[in-house]
């Protein structure tokens, strides 16, 4: 009798962990959804059954995703251009998403201005002011625009999880003696977004808690995508587990922020980045 129960207690407390991460037919808008990271993120979020808004200023590697994920994967899926920085685009984002699936559920700031080598090389005392607001419009003013305008619905259901993505260099400073003359170093314009994201969910939080809105900040370390071997083991080298990130190593994280496994986390910082700022 006594086994009996405790296996049945078992079996319980599993049902209870699956229902803790469960979200599926959660309505999910991803921005940057076409990008390196926004793939992966599409990816998982499919197979956990979410209903996905791919929205991005690409719209037609979001319509070529969904045309990936829809051949893999039985959830719905809309794909949207779309302008963070621009309201109008935001707005429409928005109308476009409640016609179709009459509600949002989550939303994931992950746009972020698309840094080539040539701003990354600029130097601080040249950097031009029209690049850096340019960087700005995207990373900090398309994250405030978006939770602006799924904020009011989320506001008047009383619920909703928005998940602000960072960097660790939102966090610390970049470590310019990594680099080199790789081009892979980021902007100053970088560093000041990503620091403003962490600052803007604190702030969301403190102002839509009481509505039920939870606004936590997930902070990334590198991902390895072939860069400049010499520059990997330099970046490896200060990290406590020895290695850049995987392109999958995000997702787990991204799931626990949408679901109810994290209901009493709000305003919070996630850093998944190997150890780079614990020491």
């Amino acid at each position: 009798m006594v086994r009996k129960i405790y296996l049945l207690s078992i079996y319980d407390y599993i049902m209870n962990v699956e229902k803790l991460f469960n979200i599926s037919n959660k309505v999910v808008i991803l921005t940057g959804a076409s990008g390196f990271l926004g793939q992966q993120y599409s990816e998982a979020l499919s197979q956990k059954n979410v209903k996905i808004v791919l929205a991005d200023i690409n719209y037609q590697k979001c319509k070529k995703l969904e045309e990936q994920l829809n051949k893999k994967y039985s959830n719905e899926t809309l794909s949207l251009k779309l302008d963070v920085g621009n309201k109008k685009s935001v707005q429409s984002m928005v109308s476009k998403t409640l016609k179709k699936f009459d509600q949002i559920d989550g939303l994931i700031n992950n746009a972020v201005f698309p840094e080539t080598v040539k701003e990354r090389s600029i130097p601080l005392e040249t950097f031009p002011l029209d690049i850096l607001q340019k960087i700005i419009s995207v990373n900090t003013i398309g994250s405030f625009l978006c939770s602006q305008e799924v904020g009011k619905i989320m506001a008047k259901k009383k619920n909703g999880v928005i998940v602000n993505i960072s960097s660790i260099y939102g966090m610390v400073a970049a470590d310019q003696r990594i680099y080199g003359k790789s081009g892979l170093n980021s902007s100053i314009g970088y560093a000041l977004t990503k620091s403003s994201v962490i600052n803007l969910t604190r702030y969301l939080s403190s102002y839509w808690g009481n509505k039920g809105i939870r606004v936590n900040t997930l902070t990334l370390g590198g991902v390895e995508y072939n860069q400049d071997p010499e520059f990997i083991k330099k970046y490896s080298e200060k990290t406590m587990i020895g290695r850049m990130a995987q392109k999958d190593e995000y997702v787990g994280a991204l799931v626990f922020l949408l679901s109810d496994a994290s209901s009493y986390m709000i305003g919070s910082n996630l850093i998944v980045d190997g150890g780079w700022t614990a020491w």
